[in-house]
């Protein structure tokens, strides 16, 4: 049982450490993208194996893979952080997940005429709601906090003589 165990948890470890290490590549996938014509104004659609990618209110695929992965890789980023992390603090990195999350939404949304523009008044309630648990953990928290701090005064007292003959 142990042993099944140690694998999947090397499985996961190498796929989370295969993600970051190509996230860099990520970001510049999109100079990989054709660009048939070099007019600014002409519409172009990039043909793959995975169909057609329509270049919409970017004009050209190029713009449109570039915006996606300017949004998609931080994204991904912070959520490998959120689900690695054993902080009590993590659910505050969901704040900025949200942000990330609704301008993905707004890039592929075609309709959406100014990017990064409207998505924050929709993570306001987010951003509170995880204040707000947040504050209420770390009161929680801070007797505990506080413990340690006072242990720590304690051992370093214990190990200076000089302070206990004062």
């Amino acid at each position: 049982m142990q042993k099944t165990n140690k694998k999947s948890s090397l499985l996961i470890g190498s796929v989370i450490v295969f993600l970051i290490v190509i996230t860099p590549y990520l970001l510049y996938f999109y100079q990989s993208v054709p660009i048939l014509n070099p007019d600014p104004t002409f519409s172009e659609d990039w043909d793959t194996i995975f169909g057609v990618i329509k270049g919409g209110y970017y004009v050209k695929a190029h713009n449109y893979i570039y915006y996606f992965f300017s949004k998609f890789v931080p994204l991904l980023l912070l959520f490998i952080w959120f689900i690695t992390n054993k902080h009590w603090w993590v659910h505050a990195i969901a704040i900025p997940i949200s942000v990330y999350l609704f301008q993905l939404i707004a890039v592929i949304n075609d309709s959406v005429e100014y990017v990064d523009e409207v998505e924050f008044i929709y993570t306001v309630p987010i951003a509170v709601i995880i204040i707000t648990i947040l504050y209420f953990i770390r009161g929680k928290m801070s007797i505990y906090i506080q413990a340690v701090d006072l242990k720590q005064e304690m051992d370093e007292n214990m190990k200076d003589p000089q302070i206990l003959k004062k």
